[in-house]
């Protein structure tokens, strides 16, 4: 088993550190200050740990629901009022969330605590530390996690408030989204030179020189979406800055899926940035959750993949996604549970025996109550066969097994928590290859010898024993996106950048542009009051 503190040094404070103390008689050298902690290298890691801590509390829930959710790439409708969850799910899939939508609520309110975490720790570590590489690269890398966070808030809400001061309780204004831009771009310039330099077990969990520059290179691709002007040839310069590095290579086809797996980590080739996921680490307080399984395995295939729990199954894609994967040779449609199910040696049918009515609901015969054992067959359509008004498909066999399931990152079988031990990677090498070729054929200038074909045949070589293409045009390279970037919530951004996000897909119609960032939530602007609420409706 993984383990994320392995990797990357971040046990909590304990206890006896954080707790007052009841004797008003004790000196004040007992107080948690920067006279007493920290003082040394183990101190400053751990004063550094909980921004970690922070980043992977909501990463692969707020973040993932709503990047994922609102977009063609997957829908999670309520079976028999299972999974309805006050309309949080069938919001961002019609597009008319509001602000007080739990997930968009969470989002915002997560992306706010790393943030803040982030400068209590800078704050803390600028007063403690001695002056020198060591505190110069903490202080990056610090910085480095609130420029992310910054970057997928402002990403997702547009014009924000800007604070890195902390101790600072006044109410902030927005600004705007291109000065928030600009700031991350700055922030991100000025860490890099004390950055690590190094990848794999050294520096895995933590920003590097290259996840800067990766990230870097998002910003740029997006910018024309972010500013207004295009930065088409700052984000080759940006890829170009990793592809030199020499660091980072394409996972071939026959590792590609390993790349996802519960033993994943610090090998894999691609990981520019990834988050450390270990059901361990929840022993030492809230370290954030994985539960991909649980939301992705049909509760029927429990045994196949030998969970300790029995999954619940709510997610699944739509057949118009699904069409992206038309290619039978790529390694890439062994993500997807489709069809008629087996089990692991493929001959075995996965079997349920449940009642003709149990198996459907509507069934008006006079046996209903009688037995009735069928091979599960997961069928591509969604169908509210229940109640549309709900988002609601009903509860029985024939609903629960409706739309195609993704389960890239792979059921963790160790885990009797549902909190599974792959991590999940924020940037990696393939879209640094894959943004460069996007930055290409969008105007910006061929560098080092590659062209936009050269770079995506890179990829789908590694991917496809299909013949390589001839010739690639934008909407063949958002198709292969749709492909390489399945489940890692990369999708609203792209849609958005390629004008897509305001199409037809499912039962949604909302066409409104606005809808590209999403409403501030009602608790912020309660606690907030110089905030003013966005045009998202």
């Amino acid at each position: 088993m993984k383990k994320i503190l392995k990797y990357l040094g971040l046990p909590l404070l304990v206890a006896g550190l954080l707790s007052s103390c009841s004797d008003l008689d004790v000196p004040i050298e007992t107080q948690l200050t920067p006279d007493v902690f920290p003082q040394n290298e183990a101190q400053y890691i751990q004063t550094a740990g909980p921004v970690y801590v922070a980043f992977r509390g909501e990463y692969s829930f707020a973040w993932w629901f709503t990047q994922t959710l609102s977009t063609d790439e997957s829908i999670m409708p309520a079976r028999g009022g299972n999974w309805y969850d006050n309309q949080n799910y069938r919001m961002l899939h019609y597009h008319d969330w509001t602000p007080d939508n739990g997930w968009v609520s969470s989002l915002w309110d997560w992306s706010s605590k790393v943030i803040g975490t982030s400068n209590q720790a800078i704050s803390i570590l600028n007063q403690a530390m001695p002056e020198g590489a060591s505190k110069s690269t903490m202080i990056a890398e610090l910085k480095t996690m609130r420029a992310i966070s910054y970057f997928m808030k402002m990403d997702s809400y547009g014009n924000i408030p800007l604070d890195t001061v902390y101790g600072d309780f006044t109410a902030h204004a927005k600004v705007d989204r291109k000065v928030v831009f600009e700031f991350i771009e700055k922030e991100l310039k000025k860490a890099l030179p004390n950055l690590n330099a190094a990848s794999g077990i050294t520096t895995y969990g933590r920003p590097n020189k290259q996840t800067a520059n990766a990230l870097l290179a998002k910003m740029y691709l997006n910018a024309q979406v972010y500013t207004g002007t295009q930065r088409y040839n700052d984000c080759i310069a940006a890829c170009d800055a990793v592809i030199n590095s020499g660091l980072y290579a394409i996972e071939p086809r026959a590792s590609y899926l390993q790349m996802f797996y519960p033993t994943n980590g610090p090998l894999m080739k691609e990981f520019i940035f990834a988050v450390p996921y270990d059901p361990a680490a929840t022993a030492v307080g809230y370290n954030g959750q994985m539960y991909h399984a649980r939301y992705d395995v049909p509760r029927s295939e429990r045994a196949k993949f030998g969970l300790p729990f029995t999954p619940s199954a709510p997610r699944s894609t739509l057949p118009s996604f699904y069409a992206y994967f038309d290619d039978a040779n790529d390694i890439r449609n062994k993500q997807w549970l489709t069809g008629l199910q087996y089990m692991n040696d493929g001959v075995t049918p996965v079997t349920v025996t449940t009642t003709k009515k149990g198996y459907d609901q509507f069934y008006t015969g006079s046996d209903g109550s009688a037995a009735y054992t069928y091979q599960v067959n997961l069928t591509p359509d969604i169908v509210l066969r229940q109640n549309p008004t709900l988002f609601d498909c009903g509860n029985d066999e024939i609903a629960w097994n409706m739309g195609y399931r993704n389960i890239k990152f792979y059921p963790d079988a160790t885990s009797t928590s549902r909190n599974q031990n792959n991590d999940v990677p924020f940037l990696r090498y393939s879209d640094v290859i894959l943004m460069k070729a996007e930055a290409i054929l969008r105007g910006g200038s061929e560098t080092l010898g590659q062209t936009a074909l050269s770079l995506v045949n890179m990829v789908r070589s590694n991917r496809s024993t299909s013949a390589a293409w001839t010739s690639v045009t934008l909407e063949d390279l958002y198709k292969e996106r749709c492909r390489e970037f399945t489940h890692e919530a990369w999708h609203r951004n792209d849609m958005i950048r390629f004008g897509k996000y305001e199409g037809q897909w499912g039962f949604k119609t909302d066409a409104t542009t606005n809808r590209r960032i999403f409403p501030i939530p009602t608790n912020a602007l309660v606690l907030n009051p110089a905030l003013i609420q966005n045009d998202w409706n």
